[in-house]
């Protein structure tokens, strides 16, 4: 017969049992935490890691006027610190994921009990500290129950040295820089700029709210994607901040009925500002990165090491050129469209079926397609075949991207139709380039027509002649000079043949004083100013100016026969404007690390090209043009332009502007160079190919294809008080010797048919 147990000893049982699975349960606890200690569970993260969590910083292109144009990135990561942080993120934060966060360290057992006891579902057991030790770990809990106590151990173990490390205000900023919010928004600050085109101190309660509840699950909850989903989240999490006493009740219900409000603005490098001046800053800086190690003697790392490069481009006048370029571009290709139905071989002029089959080749060739298959194997006659093979694809156009199927020949051809321009904007006193516009949409457009691209310049090469000639003769813009024809024989400069330009409207006789032979883009007295001084002098003053590429000592270069880039051009042009003083044009101010050291500021060099005196004058005469001139319909109302080809017409300028038109042969290219005292802007307008192009000069000139993009772009500059472009006088010099006064009327209205740019003749 069993012996009965008695009460006590059952009592006596149950208190021996109890502590065995208290003591039995620490004792377990403390061997995972020795073991995940010991790694037995896999690596713990480094001291140096959780000394400096935030890796993979993303390089941070800054401008002049603080607003970032753009990132380099392995993860779009750009670190805030906690002051900049909004009260009701911080807030939402710890009301949703962590009430006692501010009460324990690292780990609250209360919760982790909960969570055990209720299965997880009464919420989980996780602090925000674990959070962030888990985002350092793997970032994901594993789905194998053995492998995540190893996890959850080695988060516990984190977790405490964190707490240890730093502050809870530090744990917070970290882990809201390291979350990845989707859509290449890792962190924070990403996050609001990306979801809301805004930094993370303007985030409002309801926006605080809704990336708070990304944190659960960012995948799951993504706003572009599940927008009701993130909704309900982002209501729940507003919930929580009422719960806490974080919001009132009223707000709460108000903000609940709310919808995401979104500001979509992607960071991909084809989005955003100044997509062209960044593919040439990451060059720079590749080179850059080269030249200058780290102190350890390892490089930079422009996608992870989280530099900052604070340049000269202005976020505003950026803005208002690009603005500007795609109001007028969108207009001028409908023209062209328009011309191109009547054109059997479109997009080409000039050019036979032999050549245009030569023309695609090289462009297939050059093709990323091409380059792809090549580097794969295929034969030139397998590549070929596939350039004929229909596929879906997105192709640009001004209306927006268009979802089409095509074959990759049918696409080359078709992006042959658009026209292509580039803008570019100097302060000529410091050098400092504001604004960059390298094409009409990266994305589709890579090729930059502002320092990549060099295209024959035209009548805008002629300042350099008249300004050789003015410094060399101390002529003045009253002297007169007979409009005949000119010849200059081949035996003088070794040319093939004699040269005798044309007016390009065949128009001669009489004497014309210079500034009226500037303003009308005269040939013939052109060819006889370079005669005179010699073309070497020429290139020579042009050199000086801050053009770099080889130019030939040739009378053609007159008329402007030269290849040149834009950049060069309007480096050159801020001559002018500065008193003679050649200021190289400069882009980076300074480069600093992700701690804020300079690693180097940047300053221009400058030298004397001409004489201030000579300068002035060429700002004089370059007055007349926009006077007078092929350029005076920035100041005429009463024009008349065939299917508003002047986009924005009339544009009213009152204010002194120095400026060249400037047309290449069959209308390839066209050109305006546009000066005020304090901005020197060029703008080149043209096709891909040269035989590409309007059939005639009333859409082919540069007063039509350039000169309106110049003219919305400053209209735009003024309208901004806040920018400071000047509308005065050009300063002139004390004691000026060369005569300016010429008694001379401006002329009529500007129209077409009485103001012809210049056709060259080489």
């Amino acid at each position: 017969m069993k012996k009965k147990t008695s009460p006590n000893n059952q009592f006596t049982n149950y208190i021996k049992w109890f502590w065995i699975a208290i003591l039995g349960g620490a004792s377990a606890v403390i061997l995972l935490f020795l073991l995940a200690s010991l790694g037995v569970f896999g690596a713990l993260p480094s001291f140096e890691e959780l000394e400096n969590p935030e890796r993979n910083l993303a390089t941070e292109v800054i401008s002049i006027d603080g607003k970032t144009l753009g990132k380099y990135f392995k993860e779009n990561r750009t670190p805030v610190k906690y002051k900049d942080l909004p009260d009701n993120l911080i807030n939402a934060l710890v009301a949703t994921e962590d009430e006692r966060f501010y009460e324990h360290s690292g780990i609250d057992l209360k919760a982790t009990l909960r969570a055990v006891v209720m299965l997880g579902k009464g919420g989980g057991g996780s602090t925000i500290t674990q959070q962030f030790a888990k985002l350092l770990l793997t970032g994901e809990g594993s789905k194998n129950i053995i492998q995540r106590i190893g996890q959850k151990a080695k988060e516990y173990v984190i977790a405490i040295q964190l707490e240890r490390q730093y502050t809870k205000q530090e744990i917070l900023t970290m882990y809201l820089n390291k979350y990845d919010f989707l859509n290449l928004a890792v962190g924070i600050r990403s996050a609001s700029r990306i979801y809301f085109g805004k930094e993370p101190i303007d985030l409002t309660v309801s926006e605080s709210a809704m990336l708070v509840g990304m944190l659960k699950n960012a995948s799951y909850y993504n706003p572009l994607r599940r927008e009701q989903l993130v909704i309900d989240r982002r209501n729940t999490v507003l919930g929580q901040m009422f719960k806490n006493d974080f919001i009132t009740e009223k707000l709460k219900d108000s903000l609940q009925q709310k919808d995401l409000e979104l500001n979509v603005n992607r960071e991909e490098h084809s989005d955003g500002s100044a997509t062209y001046f960044r593919e040439y800053l990451r060059d720079f800086m590749k080179k850059w990165i080269k030249n200058n190690p780290k102190p350890d003697g390892t490089e930079y790392d422009l996608h992870r090491d989280g530099l900052k490069i604070y340049v000269t481009i202005d976020s505003r006048m950026q803005q208002y050129a690009e603005e500007a370029m795609k109001e007028h571009m969108s207009n001028l290709q409908r023209i062209f469209f328009k011309e191109q139905k009547r054109n059997k071989t479109a997009p080409f002029y000039d050019i036979d079926s032999k050549q245009i089959a030569v023309t695609m080749e090289q462009a297939m060739k050059r093709s990323n397609r091409w380059i792809r298959m090549k580097l794969n194997g295929a034969s030139e006659k397998e590549i070929k075949a596939s350039f004929q093979e229909k596929t879906n694809m997105k192709i640009f156009s001004w209306k927006g991207e268009i979802d089409t199927i095509l074959t990759p020949f049918d696409s080359i051809k078709y992006y042959k139709h658009f026209l292509r321009s580039g803008l570019l904007s100097i302060e000529p006193q410091s050098g400092h380039v504001k604004a960059w516009v390298g094409g009409i949409d990266y994305k589709y457009f890579q090729f930059d027509a502002v320092k990549q691209q060099k295209r024959q310049v035209g009548s805008t090469f002629k300042p350099f002649v008249y300004a050789t000639a003015i410094n060399q003769l101390n002529l003045s813009p009253c002297d007169k000079f007979p409009n005949t024809l000119y010849t200059i024989p081949k035996e003088k400069y070794g040319m093939p043949e004699d040269w005798t330009p044309v007016n390009s409207g065949g128009e001669y006789g009489g004497e014309l004083t210079l500034k009226q032979a500037l303003a009308g883009s005269v040939n013939v007295i052109t060819a006889k100013l370079i005669d005179m001084v010699h073309p070497k002098n020429v290139v020579n003053l042009a050199k000086s100016a801050g053009i770099e590429s080889d130019i030939l000592a040739v009378p053609s270069i007159a008329l402007g026969s030269v290849d040149l880039s834009l950049y060069e051009m309007v480096g050159a042009y801020t001559t002018f404007a500065n008193k003679g003083l050649r200021v190289e044009p400069i882009m980076l101010l300074k480069i600093e690390d992700k701690n804020g050291t300079v690693l180097e500021q940047f300053i221009p060099n400058s030298k004397e090209a001409l004489s201030e005196e000579s300068a002035y004058v060429i700002i004089n005469l370059l007055e007349g043009v926009t006077d007078s001139g092929s350029g005076i319909r920035l100041r005429s109302q009463w024009g008349s332009y065939p299917d508003n080809v002047a986009t924005g017409y009339p544009y009213k300028f009152t204010n002194p502007i120095a400026g060249k038109t400037g047309t290449t042969q069959n209308q390839s290219d066209g050109w305006f160079m546009g000066i005020v005292p304090n901005l020197a802007t060029g703008v080149w307008v043209g096709g891909e190919d040269r035989a590409t192009h309007f059939a005639g000069i009333t859409y082919g000139q540069g007063a039509s294809m350039a000169l309106p993009i110049w003219a919305l772009y400053y209209q735009k500059l003024y309208a901004d008080s806040t920018l400071n472009v000047s509308q005065e006088e050009f300063e002139r010099p004390e004691n000026l010797s060369i005569e300016l006064n010429c008694n001379e009327g401006k002329t009529g209205d500007g129209n077409l048919n009485k103001l012809l740019e210049e056709v060259p003749e080489f």
